[in-house]
């Protein structure tokens, strides 16, 4: 089938779809919706059999929705309608929740039902459901009707009707915090449902700020407001009952930036006494195996991020085991430097040259460990220098159903380091090799282990996946070649390096960065402003919009002929 998918950003979910329906054998092409019109010319020049809206902010065009089929991925249960479907899910403490697919009418979440799927919640951030239950519950949604369509038949359901309800937006009032009113849980229940955008508002030392990246701060408390203590770059905060862990904040005016605490609150925070608290980065041993769990907010890794990440590696280097496994988070790997923290610094070209020499370094370490095996289990989804950073390690176990992006040229053209240059060839050739990078398109497990990106596939389920991680790595550890890999490995990184230094790479590389970071195309700084200020995009990306491939090469051709 001829699938175009509509969305007002390119996320996690629509990426998913994507991949997962191109394996189907579908042509699927992607419109951002920007302009009805745009709409509409991409209706007429791709002819789809088949519209589905993954994630939208305003209604289709009855004109469009009239002539062609079109499908709204809801993450509600049947019945529920309004924009604000989980947060409301988590806000009022549903047991239960789910996805429903449901076709557009002028009535928003009104129409015929295609499919529904429903699942257990979670005590989880917003985001953390919406990547994990709402995405499997999607997937399977999309293709029972894509089966249904298939074989002639219609939707399930007439209209959308069921146990839920009809709800507004959310309000600021909703998303409100006030220590003195609210427990601990209570208020984690409100930053769970508002995290991503808009977060939860809550005023700290008589300044208003958005609060993100909370968890129970485990016996301690104190007055209903105050600042109890600090980890790394959290903060404690006090509640009527308990207090949580705050990991990210925002100022509460527009477009401000998402940053660690610390941050923002400063000298303040700074003079609070060290607690123990969450912990982004540890290492631990499981049945003679090295594990190196690792936790970064949205994957986003600065400078003090990736040399404590090296540490641990460090670390788990002085220990004399045969297998080291590098654990990420399930919701997200790694997507390398930390654009927010670049953005906010006084000069972000220094910022950036610090933060990718950082991940070299990191990256570095890893490759050079020569004495141990190193499993990257990437458990969540990784782009950019998160995916090159996954390739340092000897082999990479994935996940079914985590999505990679190993990729620089959507963030202006920027041409990457962390030794991709010598870990992409190394691993799947030079001639895939480009047709990767320069493809620029998310990448689902099947295509990572048919190019030799990654050796196993984990399960979907992220507690079987985990099992199934720890029972392989044992195994491994135990195997009587693993002497034999070992010396391999060894023997192949030298003559590596008699062929090319690492050295050699790297400075290739970053001579490229740097005019990236330093020249006079500001094409870098330019998409990581809109990126991270969450600018709309005035386009589809013609690597998406295959729909529009010929008029762009007709584009290209016409600037040719006038040059």
């Amino acid at each position: 089938m001829r699938i175009l998918l509509l969305c007002h950003s390119f996320n996690s979910l629509t990426q998913r779809l994507h991949v997962d329906l191109r394996q189907a054998g579908h042509e699927v092409s992607v419109e951002l919706d920007v302009h009805d019109d745009l709409t509409r010319e991409a209706i007429a020049l791709f002819s789809p059999d088949l519209v589905i809206a993954p994630f939208l902010k305003r209604p289709i065009p009855a004109d469009v929705w009239c002539r062609t089929l079109c499908l709204i991925v809801h993450p509600g249960i049947r019945g529920d309608r309004g924009p604000n479907a989980l947060d409301w899910a988590i806000l009022e403490g549903e047991a239960t929740w789910g996805v429903t697919l449901i076709d557009a009418r002028k009535e928003m979440d009104a129409g015929p039902v295609w499919a529904w799927r429903e699942f257990p919640m979670r005590t989880a951030r917003k985001s953390s459901l919406y990547r994990h239950e709402v995405t499997e519950a999607a997937m399977g949604c999309v293709f029972d009707a894509v089966g249904r369509m298939e074989r002639g038949e219609g939707p399930v359901m007439p209209a959308n009707w069921g146990r839920g309800r009809e709800r507004p937006a959310c309000r600021k009032s909703n998303r409100a915090l006030d220590p003195a009113h609210h427990s601990a849980d209570e208020a984690l229940r409100v930053i769970h449902a508002s995290d991503g955008e808009p977060g939860a508002s809550l005023t700290i030392s008589g300044q208003p700020f958005l609060v993100f990246d909370a968890e129970a701060a485990e016996g301690l408390s104190g007055p209903p407001g105050t600042l109890v203590g600090r980890s790394r770059q959290a903060v404690a905060i006090a509640f009527r009952e308990g207090a949580l862990w705050i990991g990210h904040l925002r100022r509460a005016e527009p477009r401000s930036l998402k940053l660690p605490v610390l941050r923002l609150l400063g000298a303040e925070a700074d003079a609070l006494p060290i607690m123990a608290g969450p912990e982004s980065c540890r290492y631990l041993e499981e049945d003679g195996v090295g594990f190196v769990d690792f936790r970064f907010y949205n994957g986003a890794m600065s400078v003090e991020d990736c040399e404590i990440f090296r540490q641990a590696i460090i670390t788990a280097k002085a220990r004399p085991l045969p297998v080291l496994v590098l654990r990420g988070d399930a919701d997200c790997w790694s997507n390398g430097i930390h654009l927010s923290i670049i953005e906010s610094a006084d000069s972000a070209a220094d910022e950036s040259w610090r933060n990718i020499n950082a991940m070299n370094d990191l990256v570095r370490e890893i490759i050079e460990t020569n004495d141990r095996l190193v499993i990257a289990a990437v458990l969540g989804n990784a782009g950019a220098g998160g995916v090159f950073l996954s390739l340092a390690a000897d082999e990479v176990w994935m996940r079914d159903g985590v999505i990679l992006n190993p990729h620089y040229k959507d963030m202006g053209n920027l041409y990457g380091s962390e030794y991709w240059t010598y870990l992409l060839p190394a691993r799947i050739g030079e001639d895939r090799a480009r047709r990767v990078t320069q493809a620029r398109l998310p990448m689902g497990i099947n295509e990572a282990l048919e190019l030799g990106l990654a050796v196993r596939r984990l399960p979907g389920d992220v507690d079987a996946a985990d099992r199934e991680l720890r029972r392989v790595a044992v195994e491994l550890k135990a195997s009587p070649d693993l002497a034999g890999q070992i010396a391999a490995k060894r023997q192949r990184r030298a003559r590596d390096e008699a062929a090319k230094p690492l050295a050699a790479y790297r400075e290739e590389e970053l001579r490229r960065m740097r005019r990236s970071f330093y020249g006079f195309d500001p094409s870098y700084h330019v998409a990581r402003f809109n990126f991270i200020r969450k600018t709309p995009k005035s386009r589809t990306p013609v690597t998406l919009a295959i729909h529009r491939a010929d008029e762009s090469a007709h584009h290209c051709s016409g600037r040719r002929r006038r040059k």
